[in-house]
């Protein structure tokens, strides 16, 4: 593109005769200069958030991570394949023997395994719907109701989390003993159905997750608060209630201090039975480690079932928040 300028009379110094014109060039586009190897732009994948494909080192490092991970399992399987002879020798074996199912049956049968399974399965699922019920309640509560003394009573229930459990055995062993539950499920049910760690994650989680403006808009529909917590509460705190119930879950079913206090051998739970195994003059190593392996089996029976919805959960709550 050019403009032109006519040209008056010349000037002193020599100037173009008359008539000519003055031509002014627009300055021309620069083409892209080809960028360095330093300065090479990431690609576009990378930049836009695309997938990105892991490297040779990221799957050495997860390789080690996994074998890490199930070195326990295997060697107690490996230990509860083997005779108790043969695990006192060194070095300790490193593969499966043929008394693994022997040892299994011998561990169910001595330690009464088949109630101590239902006990704990009752122990541990009434404690987890328990606290995720509650947990969820109260956390909302926490975090989206205005009431007096409400960031008394959150303190007031974290500080709680800071108490030692062995500090409450004896008082609450007498409290258990007043009521006449001693040996009794509800002995162990009922002292965690709720705890502080429960509440306060909850409440954490509906501070971010749970908009006021939602919960606003369903009181103005009509909804009652019932309605509010059944429809708006508990869809938004699903992935938070997956995690926290897996998590109360494990810790219910390997509970042993207070179930060891609160119940005997004719009602135990799973922790407790297994403990039964390590008595005598000399203990079958082999046996106790087959015990173990039952012990863990429901555990991971339950994440294998239930662990592709707790992930999603979790996964559908990091990409809402």
């Amino acid at each position: 593109m050019t403009a032109t300028t006519p040209t008056g009379p010349a000037s002193a110094g020599g100037a173009a005769p008359a008539g000519d014109t003055l031509t002014a060039e627009a300055p021309a586009t620069l083409a892209p200069q080809p960028v360095g190897k330093r300065g090479r732009r990431r690609p576009l994948a990378r930049r836009a958030g695309g997938q990105l494909h892991a490297g040779p080192l990221t799957y050495a490092v997860l390789t080690v991570f996994v074998l890490v991970s199930l070195f326990p399992l295997v060697w107690t399987t490996i230990a509860a394949s083997r005779t108790d002879t043969r695990l006192a020798k060194t070095p300790p074996p490193l593969w499966f023997g043929g008394n693994l199912f022997t040892n299994l049956e011998t561990a169910w049968t001595q330690a009464g395994l088949g109630k101590a399974m239902f006990n704990t399965t009752i122990v541990a699922g009434s404690i987890t719907i328990g606290t995720v019920l509650f947990s969820t309640l109260a956390g909302f509560a926490f975090a989206k109701l205005k009431f007096r003394f409400s960031g008394a009573l959150l303190m007031l229930t974290i500080g709680t989390m800071m108490i030692p459990p062995q500090l409450g055995v004896v008082p609450l062993y007498l409290w258990m003993a007043d009521l006449q539950w001693s040996n009794q499920l509800q002995a162990v049910i009922l002292p965690t159905f709720v705890t502080a760690f429960g509440v306060f994650f909850m409440r954490q989680y509906l501070v971010q997750a749970l908009p006021g403006e939602l919960i606003e808009a369903a009181r103005v529909d009509g909804a009652s608060s019932l309605r509010i917590v059944w429809h708006v509460v508990f869809p938004a705190a699903r992935p938070a209630m997956a995690v926290l119930g897996l998590l109360t879950f494990v810790f219910a079913w390997n509970d042993f201090l207070w179930p060891i206090i609160a119940l005997n051998q004719q009602n135990p739970t799973v922790q407790v039975a297994l403990n039964q195994l390590g008595t005598g003059y000399i203990p079958d190593q082999a046996v106790i480690m087959a015990g173990a392996l039952l012990g863990t089996l429901p555990l991971l029976l339950a994440f294998i079932l239930f662990g592709k919805q707790i992930v999603g959960g979790i996964m559908q709550g990091a990409v809402k928040g």
